[in-house]
């Protein structure tokens, strides 16, 4: 089995945690690190949710690193009204053990990929895309030298989550986003196109709850949070109907690429205008031989949901649980 080495770039969030649990059990994964940004809640809340996510899931072993607190360019925006005040849904937030990674994510990001061979750890982000960019422009060589880049963020086809035309992570930094996308390193995103189609069931959800383990019971518990908030404020069209779980389809391609179908393309973000802020265009007329970037455009969703299920079973195997 090959093993990725990856670092999660995070705004915890109740896919988050989704997504850092997966991560967490995952064989196919040498987790480097997770650094935090603010995004669906301030950046210390961020910050002490990965680290409370990160005990449960009983990996003290990750670092974790406190990054940028507010956008480039721009003043901090939330999105609590879908996460809870606090970032994790339901969950009664405790002052998490151990240690916080010394220094800021940025520099943090700029560490962990140089001091590797180029091309060999990736990056999963899973929020704003602040603390990349950041890195970016402190180490001109990052681009070059960073494995796969995936993001979740982003939307065409679908529109968007927070306007009309644009997707919540990138709305918050476009400014951040458009520095990653012109970087000149690989990009593939995972956007609302995609991520709509991977939807937490009612079936899905118990096949979760009957894992016994704390993570699994945990994320179990954060998407009956989605489903109650998705239904009270975006609506339900049918009883068979579920929250998206957007920020698990990155990791998910990681461990398990055909469960996602891709399309070469180039992609640009809108940051001067106030009307379509973060509107991100997804050009398909391109080289497929050339292109940088990558747009995800159909996912098998039950596919996902055994992804997660499978992996978090065998941490409890691996466990004696």
């Amino acid at each position: 089995m090959t093993v990725q080495s990856l670092i999660i770039d995070c705004d915890p969030g109740v896919d988050d945690a989704a997504a850092l649990f997966l991560a967490f059990a995952a064989p196919e994964l040498e987790l480097l690190a997770v650094t935090t940004v603010g995004g669906n809640v301030p950046a210390h809340l961020t910050q002490r949710n990965a680290r409370m996510l990160r005990q449960i899931a009983g990996r003290e072993d990750v670092p974790v690193y406190g990054g940028a607190e507010r956008p480039l360019k721009r003043p901090p925006a939330g999105a609590g009204d879908f996460h809870g005040a606090e970032g994790l849904g339901d969950l009664e937030p405790f002052e998490p053990q151990g240690i916080i990674g010394d220094g800021p994510a940025a520099n943090a990001i700029v560490d962990l990929v140089m001091k590797r061979p180029a091309g060999s750890v990736a990056i999963a982000v899973l929020g704003p895309m602040t603390n990349l960019a950041l890195a970016m422009k402190r180490e001109r060589r990052l681009a070059e030298h960073l494995g796969p880049v995936v993001v979740m963020g982003g939307a065409r086809s679908e529109g968007g989550n927070i306007t009309a035309s644009a997707e919540f992570n990138i709305w918050a930094d476009p400014d951040a986003a458009a520095v990653v996308f012109g970087s000149g390193c690989q990009v593939t995103a995972f956007g609302l196109d995609a991520t709509h189609q991977v939807r937490a069931t009612e079936a899905r959800i118990r096949a979760i709850e009957t894992i016994r383990t704390e993570p699994a019971r945990t994320t179990a518990a954060l998407l009956r949070f989605s489903q109650r908030t998705e239904r009270t404020l975006v609506g339900w069209p049918s009883p068979d109907w579920g929250a998206p779980l957007h920020d698990p389809c990155p990791i998910a391609w990681l461990m398990k690429p055909d469960l996602f179908s891709l399309k070469p393309c180039r992609i640009e973000v809108e940051t001067g205008s106030d009307l379509t802020r973060g509107h991100t265009a997804v050009e398909f007329r391109v080289d497929p031989a050339t292109a940088r970037h990558r747009w995800a455009v159909a996912a098998d969703a039950q596919g996902v949901f055994d992804l997660i299920a499978e992996t978090l079973k065998g941490a409890e195997r691996a466990r004696g649980g």
